[in-house]
């Protein structure tokens, strides 16, 4: 099977069913499970199998035993279907480097889990399988050709939703500083701050080359695990084909510092684009040129740095490995091309938690800018020519452009890319918990 034939799938069960819910509460005896509970019992199951294994989680897929080593457990879709019957998803890779995303559907009470199911749904990020929620709120597998837009991930014309953005502080033993992208009203998207919780002030700062604004904070030792939340009211339409005159394109063709212009970039594109008439067939060529090389693949290091010479070295990562290699190449036939961030929302459901955050490109010709989102396009290549030219309603938008400058700004210099909280403690970078979520307004029969 051609798996970049296969349809995008999106996001699986991660909301509790309703009829189970009134048959849970209606039992008191039924032990109380949460997701720390559905997560253990299924770190616990693979590293049971992982031992009986030899060290390698084994499963049969496609008429051969795969070994997988264990790479994360999606906790925002861990989900309690009802009494004793629970959902996971998990990221497992091969010993050659492939990314399996697996189903498990589990039975049992805390710290009593049995696995009663476990099936592939995805192989480096494409579906093999659609989950789609009926109107009685149960879920059912379906093929994922002739999948209406809805379950590919794509909602049209326009979107209103509410956006968590939730930052847990790790422990801070200095005094510490941290930038949150604050998302931006524009021709596109209008942004309503409905709350910010946090226990410190905040100040608002400016990127004054791209327009991206921030709130910037200031933490102390007891700030240690304090928890920041933003909710913001969205409305979103769909982005297409448009004029953009706020700065000269020709700034688009600078290098940063992850998406040098060297000579490597230059002998491709020029390869890539040989014969073609005109940038918007040129950029064409460069667009299904990354999609023909690259590979959808969170796994190893280096990845999600958006870092176009590590992606053309590697040839794999994620959305902002796909979009600097691509960005890196137009740059170098004369072909504006910038980066935006932000977060996809699921279209085949109307709240729960989002995977992350997702970014994608433009690119600039005859007077025009074109959006693109080429991660997609290859995970679904049924929707590979609507990525060309088109941004879904359902999506936020938090920043565009790399190496942002503010005052004040991190100790290690200009920020990459923002769409994650930049945290430094004594002027040392730090990670920090980062969870987003969405409750859908105009709400949709599914």
């Amino acid at each position: 099977m051609n798996w970049r034939k296969a349809m995008l799938a999106v996001v699986v069960v991660c909301t509790v069913f309703a009829s189970c819910e009134k048959a849970k509460s209606a039992s008191d005896d039924v032990p109380n499970v949460v997701t720390a509970d559905i997560q253990a019992g299924i770190e616990k199951h693979i590293a049971e199998q992982t031992m009986l294994g030899d060290g390698y989680f084994k499963i049969a897929f496609d008429n051969e035993e795969l070994n997988l080593k264990l790479v994360r457990v999606h906790t925002e879709y861990l989900a309690n279907l009802g009494p004793q019957q629970h959902f996971a998803c998990v990221d497992l890779a091969s010993t050659d480097g492939h990314v399996y995303d697996v189903d498990f559907f589990l039975s049992g009470n805390r710290g009593d889990m049995t696995v009663t199911e476990t099936t592939v749904h995805k192989t480096n990020g494409q579906p093999l399988y659609l989950w789609e929620q009926k109107q009685d709120k149960t879920w059912h597998r379906v093929p994922s050709h002739n999948a209406p837009p809805e379950l590919l991930g794509v909602i049209k014309e326009k979107d209103q939703f509410e956006f968590t953005y939730r930052a847990t502080l790790p422990e801070i033993n200095e005094t510490s500083r941290m930038w949150i992208p604050l998302p931006v009203t524009d021709e596109y998207q209008s942004i309503e701050v409905k709350y910010f919780n946090a226990s410190v002030t905040q100040k608002i700062l400016e990127d004054n080359v791209h327009g991206n604004k921030m709130y910037f904070m200031e933490f102390n030792p007891e700030n240690s695990g304090q928890t920041i939340e933003i909710c913001y009211r969205v409305e979103r339409r769909e982005k297409g084909v448009h004029e953009d005159n706020t700065r000269d394109p020709k700034d688009y063709l600078q290098p940063d510092r992850l998406v040098p212009g060297n000579d490597e970039f230059r002998k491709i594109a020029a390869g890539v684009v040989a014969g073609k008439l005109g940038n918007l067939a040129r950029a064409r060529a460069l667009y299904d040129h990354t999609i023909d090389r690259m590979r959808y693949m969170k796994y190893g290091d280096g990845w999600g740095k958006g870092d176009a010479v590590y992606a053309c070295d590697v040839k794999s990562g994620n959305c902002t490995d796909f979009h600097s290699y691509f960005i890196a190449l137009a740059r170098t036939v004369n072909i504006p091309a910038r980066f935006a961030i932000g977060a996809s929302i699921p279209s085949e459901r109307n709240e729960g938690g989002i995977d992350g955050y997702h970014c994608w490109a433009e690119f600039y010709t005859d007077g025009n800018w074109w959006p693109i989102d080429i991660s997609e396009g290859d995970k679904c290549s049924a929707l590979s020519t609507y990525y060309f030219g088109h941004n879904p309603a359902n999506r936020i938008e938090f920043s565009r452009g790399r190496d942002l400058v503010v005052e004040p700004g991190p100790a290690s210099g200009p920020i990459n890319f923002l769409a994650y909280p930049v945290l430094e403690i004594g002027g040392e970078m730090a990670s920090v918990k980062v969870e987003f979520s969405f409750n859908r307004i105009a709400s949709r029969t599914l």
